[in-house]
């Protein structure tokens, strides 16, 4: 039995139902329409953690989780947030599980996660993507085909 491997992986995360909650699922949507070379995309949905086992095992040295969260920002602006911020600010995602936990479990195996925020405007059921919020996904889209070693965004 071979294990596929992947050296870097992005976890998308969101509900394309949902308005701009969509930012996650659309960048997994490009990346499979135009991939990326040395990137493999996992779509996370509403329930990342269980897609976590998938993660873990391309065992990827670099992982980069893409979600819309609100963090009190500007509709469409972008950050690298850390897990504890997560935590500390009690940042809203739509999802199941905390992401700070499923970002700590991830970090027992893998030696780079980065965690890439979105921030939504609307965030409705059936309301589409608004095009501040898509413009976001294409920049991190292509912020990624730039990859240097990291994001290329700022810290919150």
């Amino acid at each position: 039995m071979t294990v596929s491997t992947a050296s870097r992986v992005v976890l998308t995360v969101g509900n394309a139902m949902m308005g701009d909650d969509g930012a996650g699922p659309k960048l997994y949507e490009m990346m499979m329409n135009s991939s990326i070379a040395g990137w493999e995309a996992i779509d996370g949905g509403s329930a990342p953690e269980n897609e976590s086992h998938r993660v873990k095992a391309l065992r990827p040295n670099t992982l980069v989780i893409v979600d819309a969260a609100d963090m009190g920002l500007e509709p469409g602006e972008i950050r690298l947030i850390d897990a504890e911020s997560i935590a500390d600010m009690f940042i809203m995602t739509t999802h199941n599980l905390p992401l700070n936990f499923l970002i700590d479990q991830l970090k027992e195996d893998i030696p780079e996660v980065f965690f890439i925020g979105i921030q939504p405007d609307v965030v409705a059921f059936a309301f589409p993507m608004t095009p501040v919020v898509s413009e976001a996904v294409d920049a991190v889209y292509q912020s990624l085909t730039r990859w240097r070693g990291e994001p290329e965004f700022e810290w919150l």
